[in-house]
């Protein structure tokens, strides 16, 4: 399954950004890591359930910058956090920032 391409409209809300982002991370572990079969829910931690390192966190910042453009800013995301809370990070907690994002986005 391939991501979606930034011509494709873009749907801020949680089940549209939590089947885009999917998809981009099960290209990401099949392209680094061959793996195919990875259940990825709003649960699933960056860190200790898909365990993605710090570089697969600046490919996945590429693939949201490909799909939403400017509208959200992965790095300046993570540069909030504490370390724990980057650790802890879950799909879940992506989703809702990329949700915000894209409806503070659309009301300017």
């Amino acid at each position: 399954m391939t991501p979606p391409t930034p011509r494709t409209p873009v749907t801020a809300d949680e089940k549209s950004v939590l089947v885009d982002l999917t998809g981009m991370l099960t290209r990401l572990l099949q392209d680094e890591y061959g793996l195919d079969d990875i259940e990825i829910g709003m649960q699933t931690t960056f860190n200790r359930d898909l365990e993605l390192e710090s570089i697969d966190l600046v490919t996945l910042a590429g693939l949201l910058q490909e799909r939403y453009g400017d509208r959200v800013n992965f790095a300046e995301f993570l540069a909030g956090m504490e370390f724990d809370e980057i650790i802890e990070l879950t799909v879940g907690r992506l989703v809702e920032y990329v949700v915000t994002s894209l409806k503070a986005a659309e009301a300017s």
